[in-house]
């Protein structure tokens, strides 16, 4: 089991953040808003028109909408963006209207690994600003949405784009002690105070071990996913946060 120590020279795998980032304390902000909204007067609408308040494409007919980003302390455009809607229509319906919507907005849809059956669709996109993800799910008489843009410039600058057909995992200690992640095979040490470290891992699922002095060591499972990148974080209080998917 390879450790890395503060002060030694760490993998290659592993980089130090230079951009003065604090992750998710000061830096990266997981900003949620959601709401569930009845809207009678356009519930009921028998068609499927955009609304143009929608951060990303949604129609007006919505039982539950929430919108969900995770952005860097100074630059207003998110890293990512995800679009969670419960909608009264059928499915067939909500992937026509997307798939229009989306079109109008030069996203390109890939066909490689699209799914599409009765009560499940699942596609993948190239948006102007970087990948994009639509899922939709049959639920009782609506239809589930899923859709997320992630922003390529703004996590490349930001050191947290993964490799091409890897997946990234980025740890962060905020707390006034020391503390180690464990995972893979190995062991990185930060101490207060010092920069996030980022690791790339091909896409699979990870056990993971993070510990503080002074508090039960926390034990989860992780599934990585190609192109996607989660950061794990020791709190303030010495507490592991829950994984947060950054990009």
């Amino acid at each position: 089991m390879r450790t890395v120590r503060l002060g030694a020279t760490a993998p290659a795998r592993w980089r130090a953040f230079a951009c003065g980032l604090a992750f998710l304390a000061s830096c990266l902000l997981a900003a949620t808003a959601s709401a569930w909204i009845p809207h009678v007067s356009v519930l009921f609408s028998p068609g499927l028109t955009p609304d143009p308040e929608a951060r990303l494409p949604a129609p007006t007919r919505y039982s539950y909408r929430g919108i969900h980003t995770t952005v860097v302390q100074g630059v207003a455009t998110p890293l990512r963006t995800q679009l969670e809607a419960t909608v009264p229509a059928e499915l067939g319906n909500v992937l026509a209207f997307y798939r229009s919507e989306l079109g109008k907005l030069g996203w390109q849809e890939q066909r490689d690994g699209a799914v599409v059956s009765a009560d499940h669709v699942r596609l993948a996109f190239v948006s102007p600003v970087g990948p994009g993800m639509l899922a939709l799910d049959r639920k009782d008489s609506s239809t589930m949405v899923n859709l997320v843009q992630k922003n390529a410039s703004v996590a490349t600058s930001a050191n947290v784009m993964p490799e091409p057909g890897q997946a990234k995992l980025v740890f962060s200690n905020i707390s006034g002690t020391d503390a180690e992640l464990t995972i893979n095979d190995q062991t990185v040490k930060r101490a207060a105070g010092t920069r996030a470290v980022s690791l790339d891992l091909p896409p699979g699922k990870y056990s993971y071990e993070l510990g503080v002095p002074g508090h039960p060591a926390t034990t989860h499972v992780l599934h990585l996913a190609a192109g996607d990148t989660w950061e794990l974080t020791i709190g303030r209080d010495g507490e592991a946060w829950s994984p947060l998917l950054l990009y």
